[in-house]
């Protein structure tokens, strides 16, 4: 059996979380061979809830899980760790602009990027969760200067997730023979769900969904709103946001990072170098293939002029967050 590896995540005696722990404890991220040692960060007032939890994890008498550390320190948190889940951050409240949500989770990730330049591995793979999760890992990033940027990503995969499903469930095909559907840009309700790469195998044959689906219209109006309003319409079912596809799509994101995405392509929030006419400088999401823990955009893609304009909008509003996220850090 190989070492364990340390691996936190944040906000550990939330939602998300709850669904989470179990997914990275038991082998589904990190492989069946491979033993986790999890660090649970919270805040101070969360630390009874989080001890329920961890007692939780020790009746799932889970054998990949090494141990588990709780702690209300982020420099205890984030000690020579591996893989960082980052979910913790203040919630939107109802009123709640969202630059307000801006401003409070932006100190948030200062200061745990600034513990992690601290005291995690040089190597460390990190995942934001929390939104706004493009921003948030942008200035992660930033107050980490001793780690790549390449290593700080932001999670889109649940839009990629949403968006197959919807694909899916038109064409009437399971969803795992929808393939390559990308989510463009911000992790909002700016981002762009583009279907015009996607591929679907019907009959044992691959076809372009493009030409399956034969309705322009639908790919470009309902099918992009549905996934762009996902997220609040559970909220409006639910009464909560989504934790357990937010869980899972987290899960997905690392372990296709950690372990490689094979012939398909992956969305995620990632530091721009300008590809595809995009803002350089933002996390912006795009289509990527995974290989020995490093990831690469796809490139030599077709972007119609509805595309064009989707992918200006989306960048426009990630080059604005960034500009009030650096305002804020000022202060």
């Amino acid at each position: 059996m190989a070492e364990p590896i340390k691996v936190v995540v944040t906000g550990a005696a939330g939602q998300i979380a709850y669904s989470l722990l179990y997914q990275v404890a038991s082998g589904a991220v990190f492989g069946p061979n491979q033993p986790v040692y999890l660090h649970l960060l919270d805040i101070a007032p969360m630390m009874g809830v989080l001890e329920g939890v961890v007692m939780e994890l020790a009746d799932c008498a889970l054998p990949l899980l090494a141990g588990v550390l709780p702690t209300c320190k982020p420099e205890e948190a984030f000690k020579d760790v591996a893989a960082a889940f980052l979910v913790g951050a203040m919630p939107r409240k109802e009123g709640m602009e969202r630059k307000d949500l801006l401003a409070a989770n932006v100190r948030i990730f200062k200061e745990q990027g600034q513990a992690l330049d601290k005291v995690a591995r040089k190597d460390v793979k990190v995942l934001v969760v929390g939104n706004p999760a493009n921003t948030n890992a942008l200035i992660c990033s930033k107050y980490a200067p001793s780690i790549p940027k390449e290593n700080f990503t932001a999670m889109t995969r649940l839009d990629q997730n949403r968006a197959s499903s919807q694909l899916a469930a038109k064409l009437g095909v399971p969803v795992q023979n929808v393939k390559n559907v990308i989510i463009w840009g911000n992790h909002s309700s700016t981002q762009y769900p583009d279907a015009s790469h996607s591929i679907v195998k019907v009959g044992g044959a691959e076809k372009p969904i493009p030409e399956v689906v034969n309705d322009d219209e639908y790919l470009k109006s309902s099918f992009v709103s549905t996934v762009q309003k996902r997220g609040a319409a559970v909220i409006a079912a639910r009464k909560m946001s989504s934790a357990l596809s937010a869980a899972k799509a987290a899960s997905d994101h690392m372990r296709d990072w950690f372990l490689g995405s094979g012939d398909r392509w992956v969305s995620m929030g990632v530091v721009s170098d300008g590809s595809y006419g995009t803002p350089r400088d933002v996390v912006f999401s795009f289509p990527v293939t995974t290989e020995n823990g490093k990831w690469k955009i796809v490139q030599g893609l077709t972007i119609s002029d509805h595309g064009r304009q989707m992918l200006d909008v989306t960048g426009k509003e990630l080059s604005e967050e960034k500009q009030e996220a650096l305002d804020v850090c000022k202060d």
